[in-house]
């Protein structure tokens, strides 16, 4: 009988292979790196705007649009499409994506941005190569995620309205491509609104309208979810109705949709919001969510403003509680969420988490601050290192997660 002591199995060690083990570890590890990324050149461009610093040139596209198409076409699809590639099959009860079908994903996201920043930076072939890798990967994710809308027995409208938006973003991906070819700068502002108001906008509200409820009641004794379709449905409609507004530079009527929208939005965060004790990790969801109704409140007042007096009052500051407020917020909230539940680690909000969740609030309001102070630039400079100090810390933490074998030692 043999009585040497076997070795224990070795544990998983950390490596960059465990990125393929499920989607949401790569897109959303390439979505924290492409987060640090952009806002990294962005905070750059901002400071040797104002200061002088150091010489960065302004790019082709200009800096700002570029910036915004960035954010909303590199930066955050990335989470979403991690998001959307590990829920859709269980929305649906179908089986899992494999790893050859997201994987193209993930390259394109990372590579085109990656590519787009270092046309930002001089090297003349980035900006045009970075885009189609774009492109590519878009059309690679919205091809693995449309099937399963035929292939489930039933019908999920939460599906069908990501992929509406994920449809019209590739719209917006094609009026940026234009502005590449010498298209005239009308068609980077639609590429900009539409990423708004008809891709990022109706993604976060449809999983916000799945999900958040959902949490909730699992969490909070008594709770009773309420999600009707029609809120749903009624939410895109405005949405495009704003959209189509901005378009046609319709300033002085967006409050026709915006006040709306507006009622609906608060009406969802005060429905939503779940009384009693609650988890940190439930609330700041919640807490996100808040910032739905206050940007559309101010859209609401730059629109009166416009009409009563001409004046376009508070500048880009709506977007920006939006954007930074409600997007940036509920991206620490979710991806915290799925990061914690996925590693197998308790559903709770990390020192790390909490940090940037804080941080976030108070870069929100520098940004809005920037467009009503006097030196309007420094301010925005501020909010951009901010957003870098906030967000770094995180980042830091859920990459090594991403990087390592979950602990509880289950696959995924």
């Amino acid at each position: 009988m043999n009585t040497t002591p076997q070795p224990l199995p070795s544990k998983p060690q950390a490596s960059v292979q465990q990125l393929g083990n499920a989607p949401h570890r790569l897109m959303f590890f390439i979505g924290a790196s492409n987060l640090l990324l952009a806002m990294l050149w962005w905070a750059a461009w901002l400071v040797s705007t104002r200061w002088q610093l150091f010489p960065l040139n302004q790019p082709s596209p200009y800096a700002g649009w570029l910036h915004g198409f960035v954010m909303q076409y590199q930066v955050l699809p990335s989470f979403m499409f991690g998001f959307l590639l590990t829920t859709f099959p269980r929305w649906m009860g179908l089986p899992d994506i494999p790893r050859w079908r997201y994987l193209p994903v993930g390259l394109g996201m990372f590579g085109g941005q990656l590519a787009t920043l270092l046309g930002a930076m001089g090297f003349e072939a980035g900006m045009v190569v970075g885009y189609w890798m774009t492109l590519a990967g878009w059309i690679a994710g919205l091809a693995t995620l449309a099937p399963h809308l035929w292939r489930e027995r039933g019908t999920t409208w939460h599906a069908r309205s990501c992929i509406a938006a994920l449809s019209l973003g590739l719209l917006g991906l094609l009026a940026w491509g234009a502005v590449l070819l010498g298209a005239s700068p009308f068609f980077a502002f639609a590429s900009i609104k539409i990423g708004t108001f008809g891709l990022i906008l109706p993604v976060y509200v449809t999983i916000a309208h799945r999900m958040f409820p959902f949490f909730a009641g699992n969490a909070v004794p008594g709770y009773q979810p309420w999600r009707p379709m029609w809120l749903l449905g009624v939410f895109w409609a405005l949405c495009m109705l704003h959209l189509a507004l901005e378009l046609v530079h319709g300033y002085g009527l967006l409050w026709i949709a915006d006040l709306p929208l507006l009622a609906l939005t608060a009406t969802m965060a005060w429905r939503w919001w779940p009384r009693g004790k609650k988890p940190g990790i439930l609330s700041v969801l919640f807490l996100a969510l808040s910032w739905l109704p206050i940007a559309f409140a101010l859209y609401s007042a730059q629109s009166l403003v416009y009409v009563a007096t001409g004046t376009y009052l508070l500048g880009r500051a709506p977007a920006h509680a939006l954007f930074i407020g409600f997007f940036g917020s509920a991206l620490v909230a979710m991806v915290t969420r799925v990061t914690q539940g996925h590693s197998g680690r308790p559903m709770q909000m990390p020192a790390a988490a909490w940090f940037a969740f804080i941080a976030l609030q108070v870069v929100t309001v520098m940004r809005i601050v920037a467009e009503i102070v006097p030196d309007n630039m420094a301010w925005q400079a501020a909010a951009a290192v901010g957003w870098l100090v906030a967000f770094a810390p995180w980042v830091l933490r859920i990459g090594r997660i991403y990087l390592s074998p979950r602990a509880d030692g289950k696959p995924g």
